[in-house]
């Protein structure tokens, strides 16, 4: 018992001393190295909106072809999600975050070069291993480092800058696809990646992954680079810390290491339950409304370049739908702010595909575009990787990430029949059923993590 006892406290040590700083420059310094690295994340996901409508209308691609792009990524997608899991909980954040931006970097280097549509897919494939596990670590690290009365504020930053990407992503597309061509936007990824990758060499590892490994001085030492940073910056003398606790009975003491298993025992289930199902909803979200809504306006008979302009002008809701979640993450918590904005998204989303004026459409599909990243924000970012301890935070996040990507693997060709058989119509009513299925799971089960240290959810 005098070991558990002890193992505890030292858990909550580290936890303590992280969560009494006040937010200074070095918070500020690991947001702009996981933000950079995110954007061009987003970047790269968006950008086959844009692509892949200017491949079909070039007769380079097809519909069913353009199906297989995205399936590709999302294959990618959860393989790196998963890989990230295992990887980061065992050798660190700070390795697998550094790895990833090498992987999509040089695919999307490789892939600006495709010689045709199938070499395409196969380096899509690859970029999407890289940009799953970007996706996963940023936000569980950020949450990691900030002080938990404002971790659901930060985080939701973090999704905001990775969510401008979306606007910028179309705008690009808009100008670079038309005038010098498609290849050019893999291009753009590629180089700002590398960049990004070389920077990343600053970031500190998570004191609370030290700590979670039994490598005590370790935290110990990222936790006074952070005091001491602290005091510098904001001028200011932390109080006295009692640093005893961490060494006391440090012999017994036996870090324990977090198992895929643990994810289906007791508590864990539940919550694993709800991280996957609010991903899988999201993921299928996003996805079939934001990568599709180009073709769609192709397939209603609008041309490409005002496709095009129609998605930006929609896309602009969704640093919005951004900003909006970070003001109210922190306020009125994560749980009843996913329930109300899936329900709300489930009614303009079966309103969208019955309107015939171009000015309600645009309305609709920029009030869409707001819910969905508000969603991304509270649910994709901060919601699901705080419902995990942090021995298997990663790995649950990855899980929950992996099976939203798997839904979307198949859904682009479900998607794809019912366009080309039926219309837009059953799409959005599907989508509305999914929406409503996953509020009233989260409102049964879901758990509110409010402004919680990490170490009690």
């Amino acid at each position: 018992m005098d070991n558990v006892n002890s193992l505890t406290a030292n858990n909550h040590f580290i936890s303590e001393r992280m969560d009494r700083l006040p937010v200074s420059k070095i918070h500020y310094k690991i947001l702009c190295l996981t933000g950079l690295g995110m954007f061009l994340d987003s970047f790269d996901i968006y950008l086959a909106s844009s692509v892949l409508s200017s491949l079909l209308k070039s007769g380079w691609s097809t519909i069913t072809l353009n199906a297989t792009f995205i399936s590709a990524s999302f294959i990618g997608l959860l393989i790196g999600a998963l890989l990230t899991g295992f990887l980061g909980d065992k050798y660190g954040r700070k390795f697998v975050y550094r790895l990833d931006l090498l992987i999509f970097g040089g695919a999307s280097l490789v892939a600006a070069i495709s010689p045709n549509m199938t070499f395409l897919i196969a380096c899509r494939g690859v970029i999407g291993i890289g940009l799953g596990a970007e996706i996963v670590t940023g936000y569980a690290l950020l949450g990691e480092f900030v002080p938990a009365k404002v971790r659901g504020r930060w985080v939701s930053m973090l999704s905001l800058i990775t969510n401008i990407a979306v606007p910028i992503s179309a705008l690009l597309g808009l100008i670079i696809i038309p005038t010098i061509g498609w290849r050019y936007m893999f291009v753009f990824v590629g180089v700002f990646s590398l960049i990004v990758w070389y920077m990343r060499k600053m970031l500190p590892e998570s004191p609370r992954w030290y700590e979670s490994k039994g490598r005590y001085e370790d935290a110990e030492k990222t936790v006074e680079m952070f005091e001491k940073s602290v005091e510098k910056s904001e001028n200011i003398k932390l109080s006295p810390i009692d640093t005893s606790k961490v060494h006391q009975n440090k012999e017994n003491v036996i870090a324990t290491e977090g198992k895929f298993s643990d994810l289906f025992k007791g508590k864990m289930l539940s919550r694993t339950i709800v991280g996957c199902i609010t991903l899988i909803t999201i993921n299928t979200l996003i996805y079939t409304f934001i990568t599709w809504a180009p073709t769609l306006f192709l397939k209603s008979g609008i041309n490409l370049s005002k496709s095009l302009g129609y998605t930006t002008i929609m896309m602009i809701g969704a640093p919005l739908g951004a900003i909006i979640g970070s003001f109210i993450v922190d306020r009125y918590g994560r749980k009843w702010c996913l329930v109300l904005s899936m329900i709300l998204a489930g009614v303009i989303g079966y309103a969208y595909p019955l309107q015939r004026s171009m000015s309600i459409i645009l309305i609709l599909g920029f009030l869409l575009t707001i819910l969905i990243y508000i969603l991304v924000t509270v649910g994709l970012a901060v919601y699901v990787p705080e419902m995990f301890p942090t021995k298997i935070r990663l790995r649950g996040t990855g899980l929950a990430n992996a099976a939203g990507r798997l839904a979307t693997i198949f859904s682009p060709y479900g998607v794809a029949f019912l366009l080309t058989n039926y219309g837009s119509r059953p799409i959005f009513t599907c989508l509305g059923i999914l929406l409503a299925l996953t509020a009233f799971i989260i409102a049964v089960f879901g758990v509110e993590t409010k402004q919680k240290p990490l170490e009690e959810i």
